[in-house]
């Protein structure tokens, strides 16, 4: 996947999850996008090379890392608890994808219940 691809695909996911808005609050060079005011992804260029900066648990973000090239730790993020998604061959659209509403849902569980738009536990299941 080149890298306007995988920042197309990733910021069309975003935008299609409910309640979430687009900021550049750390300048022109970098979306932020953030579910009720909070980060879920960011993108920006490492060093001219798109990125996609996602949430992760740390469990599921140390075997990510050890699976995919492309992904590594968190640009400027908790080494733990995010994730760089960069340009290349081990990651498809379909992983990208799953790999926002994953980040959306970790931000979402940690909102109070009554500013979620939906519920983390179930949103964005399969099946």
């Amino acid at each position: 996947m080149d890298g306007e691809h995988l920042w197309r695909t990733a910021r069309e996911r975003a935008e299609s999850l409910p309640a979430t808005a687009l900021e550049y609050p750390f300048g022109p060079d970098w979306e932020v996008f953030k579910v009720q005011g909070r980060v879920f992804m960011l993108m920006t260029e490492v060093p001219g090379k798109p990125v996609v900066i996602l949430k992760s648990d740390p469990g599921d973000a140390e075997a990510l890392r050890r699976t995919h090239a492309d992904i590594t730790p968190g640009y400027h993020m908790n080494k733990r608890h995010w994730i760089t998604l960069a340009p290349g061959g081990s990651i498809d659209e379909r992983l990208v994808e799953e790999l926002v509403t994953d980040s959306y849902r970790l931000v979402l569980a940690n909102l109070p219940k009554a500013r979620r738009p939906v519920d983390p536990a179930v949103f964005g299941e399969r099946g």
